[in-house]
């Protein structure tokens, strides 16, 4: 089964940023999207959820060790 589809506000929301945040991340080519177009109108794009989570992946750091 494809992984869920998920809006923009949706992600935004997740990742506590302003949706303009999540459009530079598509524009960078750092989120994919699949565009949901119903004609001339503007696009509807979601991210795969499994792209949220490889991005979330790809972006996380070890702690750092703790000095005693």
């Amino acid at each position: 089964m494809p992984s869920r589809l998920l809006s923009i506000p949706t992600i935004a929301d997740a990742l506590d940023v302003d949706r303009r945040t999540i459009y530079r991340f598509i524009a960078a080519g750092e989120l994919p999207v699949v565009d949901l177009r119903t004609g001339t109108g503007r696009s509807r794009v979601r991210v795969p959820s499994a792209a949220l989570e490889e991005f979330i992946s790809s972006r996380a750091i070890a702690a750092p060790m703790r000095r005693r």
